[in-house]
């Protein structure tokens, strides 16, 4: 189903004010909501909103007030509240953003809270002031380390982000094989999931997505991955996670920002991030690929067709199960 961008955001609103969001709070959501359709990523889009509810509905009780546990001129630790990972990690993203314009670096830490959503978004709010940035956020135990069928940490993103003059260059990626909200998806439309990336909670291959949700995926990146993987995971602890974090209420977000001004400055920075960027793409392709890009290139270029389009098409069962849970 096509759906005007218009169209689109204010379901999302309208899904999180059902859900007892302030408008301000729908604001915020819907904006890193619709920023994830655009770049066509649509696991974390419309079908996450309806997850949102889903998570309030299914713990309504032990909500309460984005709160700071510790805070100095270069650092703060958020206490989530239990609130949706959107509203805090952009709580800690303004709250690191401005410190780093004070001192010229800060970090921030956040817990106590889920679906923290596509790093990438914290990112550019980062790079379009000027900054350089880096983000690993841990969560519940979902897949397992090289070797083994068995969870031990988390999908576990990894994000950094360099302002250039024409567009910044921002790298988000997890080390799991799939994320959450993919498999999460293909459940809901009834789709299998790819051979030899997910185990039953016996340790079992398997494809279906539910039986994978209650087990394990697999790393990505074999043995690189899962270091990559164990290394998010501390960072988690140093943010203020459990040992083993709640499946449903405690993802936990590390966040460092930092003006190039510290280093070779700026306006420096961007002339040779945009330069760098232009080699990395001239290089010659090997035969039948295409011409090497930039990491964020296909998301960028990806959004700003679907806002010339000024639509955005998305699965009927989604839509059909969202304005069902809206109306519920």
């Amino acid at each position: 189903m096509k759906l005007t961008l218009e169209e689109a955001r204010a379901m999302v609103v309208e899904a999180m004010l059902a859900v007892e969001h302030s408008p301000e709070e729908a604001e915020i959501i819907a904006d890193h909501l619709m920023d994830c359709e655009l770049r066509g990523q649509d696991y974390g889009g419309l079908a996450r909103a309806l997850s949102v509810m889903e998570r309030i509905r299914k713990r309504p009780e032990g909500r309460y007030p984005i709160r700071v546990i510790k805070e100095t001129p270069v650092s703060v630790l958020l206490d989530g509240g239990g609130q949706a990972g959107y509203l805090v990690g952009h709580r800690a993203t303004t709250m690191g953003l401005a410190k780093a314009a004070e001192s010229g670096i800060a970090v921030a830490g956040l817990t106590n809270t889920w679906f923290t959503g596509m790093f990438a978004h914290y990112m550019e709010m980062a790079t379009q002031r000027g900054m350089i940035a880096m983000a690993a956020g841990s969560s519940d135990w979902r897949v397992a380390p090289a070797g083994s069928s068995e969870a031990r940490f988390g999908t576990n993103p990894i994000a950094f982000g360099f302002p250039g003059r024409d567009r910044p260059v921002i790298m988000d990626t997890g080390v799991a094989s799939i994320m959450i909200s993919e498999a999460t998806l293909a459940r809901r439309l009834g789709q299998e999931l790819p051979e030899g990336i997910a185990w039953t909670a016996d340790g079992v291959p398997t494809r279906d997505p539910a039986e994978g949700l209650a087990g394990a995926f697999a790393v990505w990146g074999g043995h690189k991955g899962s270091a990559l993987g164990t290394m998010i995971q501390l960072f988690g602890l140093l943010s203020g996670s459990q040992l083993r974090p709640d499946p449903l209420s405690d993802c936990s977000l590390f966040l460092m920002f930092m003006s190039p001004d510290l280093l070779i400055g700026t306006d420096a920075l961007r002339e040779h991030v945009d330069a760098y960027a232009d080699e990395v793409r001239g290089a010659k392709p090997l035969d039948g690929a295409g011409a090497p890009r930039m990491p964020f290139d296909r998301s960028y270029d990806e959004r700003e067709a679907r806002r010339a389009s000024a639509e955005i098409e998305v699965a009927d069962h989604v839509i059909e199960a969202l304005r069902a849970a809206i109306a519920a």
